[in-house]
C-alpha cells in the first residue's frame, strides 16, 4: 500500500490497519521461532508498512498535511 493510498484512509481505518500489521508481525516472528517461515523478507516488509502507517498518523497529529 502506497503512502498516498494510506493518506486517503480515515483515522479509524488507519488504526485498524496498524493493529493488523502489528498482529501480522507477531505471527511472522512466531513462525520464525518455530522455523515455519519460508520467506524471511516478509518481516522487513511488514515493519516498513508499520513505519509508514505510524509516520502518516504522526503527520496528522502534527497537522502537517494541508
Amino acid at each position: 500500500m502506497k503512502a498516498s493510498e494510506i493518506r486517503a484512509l480515515p483515522d479509524q481505518e488507519l488504526l485498524t490497519k496498524l493493529e493488523e500489521a502489528h498482529e501480522e508481525l507477531f505471527n511472522l516472528r512466531f513462525r520464525v521461532a518455530t522455523r515455519q517461515l519460508e520467506n524471511h523478507r516478509e518481516i522487513p516488509r511488514v515493519k516498513k508498512r508499520i513505519a509508514r502507517l505510524e509516520t502518516i498518523m504522526r503527520e496528522r497529529e502534527l497537522d502537517i498535511i494541508t
